[in-house]
């Protein structure tokens, strides 16, 4: 099982102009082992989707086929499983254990086998809580593990695999590759889209790199792509390994506070942190999963009330959670770790024009400000797209732009940089080291290594490790 075939497959979403996977040929044979590469917005998420038979009819146009041994998509479902760049959406279960499960029992395992499938899942991708954790409770790396247990515990024909380390600390990404080593046994097909490049080299023995709105750019062996197409590949934006970012650090000292933490605490989510921000600098949270960065996030941002300890920010004797809306938005501007859960307009320029809009800017002074983020950050040809459409990578730069587009004075990012490409990634580095000489602060929660030694003028390392799993039962 697990072999892939398209003959000029095409996908188009509702109400846009450009192709998101266009004039694909491709056979994919029993067994391989592909990583799929492509700049930010080549279609490498839409292509998995399809193959998943996840692309409804009544959402866009296609054109060509695609098969899954001899079967179109939505009958081979039960070949297929896929874990996605945002692992909320395929967790559905209020319990970790039984969220594992579930995919079980809906492709009709026999019940005797379920949990143990669902404990040595589990324990594959270095789950470190009992099967009866929240999933309400997890962070976005730990929902990350959840969700790619819940696929290897289907025992999947062909696995997709959409970014499965992009939430992940170090730790964290190490024991999913080698859960997926392990998943994708002789017998399973892969095909894995990924920015590590060099991390999930020795997964794969073939690259396929495609190129934005039509066909196949280059494929083969690993060596034999890059060693024929690297550098241009490179320039296009394609991660290639070697990758090394010259340094963009804060030529002057930082100057007054921004914002200030003391023994500020969230109960359950943030141990006690006390911690400066001032302007002209850039502070790297870093850490492994589970140990409280998007909730500092939060708490930096004025979007959540410590339980202990205090927060303050720009001299105002309120703490920035009890400020207006208003205030909060001109001061500081936040970019959550899933970029959809900001988004409310229909259409992207709609996203940015909000912002301005409701402090008042005049229709001219909010056009030349959604003209120029449209342009500074590559999303000109997307102003009349759906934000909900958009590639994990375009999503990701809307967000920010979002909330650039009221010129804060501090900006709280969280994974700033997940989906980005090559040249993406070097674009908005280059946006945040300008805002950052400006006299901006910025706050920067990452796992991306490559970000923190390029820009950032501090470290916070929150945390330990997760804990060791408790004893595991078969059943809850």
């Amino acid at each position: 099982m697990g072999e892939v075939q398209l003959r000029g497959f095409g996908w188009r979403h509702a109400g846009r102009r450009a192709w998101a996977v266009r004039g694909l040929d491709l056979q994919i044979r029993h067994g391989e082992r592909v990583l799929l590469l492509g700049p930010s917005g080549a279609g490498k998420s839409t292509l998995l989707a399809a193959l998943a038979g996840l692309l409804p009819e009544d959402s866009g146009e296609a054109e060509g086929t695609i098969e899954i041994d001899g079967l179109e998509p939505r009958k081979a479902r039960d070949r297929t499983g896929i874990l996605f760049q945002d692992p909320q959406t395929q967790l559905v279960m209020a319990r970790s254990g039984d969220d594992v499960a579930f995919g079980c029992e809906n492709r009709g395992v026999p019940a005797g086998d379920i949990w143990p499938r669902v404990s040595d899942a589990l324990d594959r991708v270095g789950f470190p809580y009992p099967i009866n954790r929240p999933t309400a409770a997890l962070s976005g790396g730990e929902a990350q593990r959840l969700a790619l247990a819940g696929v290897i515990a289907l025992r999947p024909g062909l696995l997709l695999l959409d970014e499965p380390t992009a939430n992940l600390d170090p730790a964290g990404a190490t024991l999913i590759r080698e859960a997926i080593a392990r998943a994708a046994g002789p017998d399973t097909t892969l095909i894995v889209v990924e920015h590590r490049v060099a991390e999930v080299l020795p997964l794969v023995d073939r690259v396929v790199v495609i190129e934005p709105g039509g066909g196949v750019r280059a494929d083969g062996a690993p060596e034999l792509v890059f060693a024929a197409y690297g550098d241009k590949l490179a320039d296009e934006g394609v991660w290639v390994p070697g990758f090394r970012a010259t340094p963009r650090k804060a030529t002057v000292a930082a100057t007054a506070d921004l914002v200030r933490t003391e023994q500020a605490t969230v109960a359950g989510r943030l141990p006690p942190v006390s911690l400066a921000v001032g302007a002209g600098e850039v502070l790297a949270v870093t850490g492994p999963n589970g140990a409280g960065k998007s909730t500092l996030a939060l708490l930096l941002g004025g979007l959540l009330a410590p339980s202990a300890g205090r927060v303050t920010a720009f001299g105002d004797k309120r703490p920035p959670h009890k400020w207006r809306a208003a205030t909060l938005t001109q001061r500081i501007g936040s970019v959550f770790q899933n970029p959809e859960h900001q988004f409310v307009t229909a259409r992207v320029a709609d996203e940015l024009a909000l912002g301005p809009r409701r402090l008042g800017r005049s229709p001219g002074e909010v056009g030349r400000i959604v003209d120029e983020l449209l342009h500074r950050l590559r999303l000109d040809r997307l102003a009349a797209a759906n934000p909900y459409t958009l590639s994990g990578g375009e999503a990701r730069r809307l967000s920010v732009a979002t909330a650039l587009a009221t010129a804060p004075r501090l900006l709280v990012l969280d994974e700033p940089t997940f989906g980005q490409d090559r040249r993406t990634w070097l674009e908005l580095v280059a946006l945040l080291a300008e805002l950052r000489d400006e006299g901006h602060g910025i706050v920067a929660v990452t796992h991306d290594a490559d970000f923190t030694r390029t820009l950032a003028d501090r470290n916070l390392a929150l945390g330990e490790a997760a804990p060791d799993p408790l004893p595991r039962r078969l059943r809850p």
